[in-house]
């Protein structure tokens, strides 16, 4: 019995890597789809008068927004799966660890971030004039 229940958890934490894996990838792609759309919000507030420093402050914020989004998101649905799996399947008492959701609370939108400037580089490079003449 304890042989089945290793390899169950096994399964488990290899489908948890395997989705936050998946969940990075799925941030760097959004990030790198909206990099231009950055590029264009950056020139025009740096057009009308924000710094280099507002620019970035405005930036880290939106990705902090995003990466808190994601863990409330990713948390509460995997807090529902899992009291799923422990009443209906394994019929036993489900007692989430805290710990880790702490962690995890904390992490995803420090990695959020971390992923969002490593795919801003550049953006506040952009010349102004460049960007807007092509955009006429």
């Amino acid at each position: 019995m304890n042989r089945i229940i290793n390899k169950i958890s096994f399964v488990v934490r290899f489908m948890a890597l395997f989705t936050v894996a998946t969940g990075l990838l799925v941030v760097v792609s959004a990030l790198l789809s909206g990099r231009y759309q950055r590029i264009q919000e950056s020139v025009l507030l740096r057009t009308l008068g924000a710094s280099r420093q507002q620019v970035v402050r405005i930036l880290l914020v939106e990705y902090a927004a995003l990466g808190v989004l994601a863990a409330v998101v990713g948390i509460g649905l995997a807090l529902i799966a899992a009291w799923c799996l422990a009443r209906y399947v394994f019929h036993t008492p489900f007692t989430p660890e805290l710990g880790t959701l702490v962690i995890a609370t904390l992490m995803v939108p420090g990695v959020t971030v971390l992923v969002g400037f490593l795919m801003s580089r550049g953006v506040l490079n952009q010349s102004p004039l460049t960007i807007l003449r092509t955009e006429v």
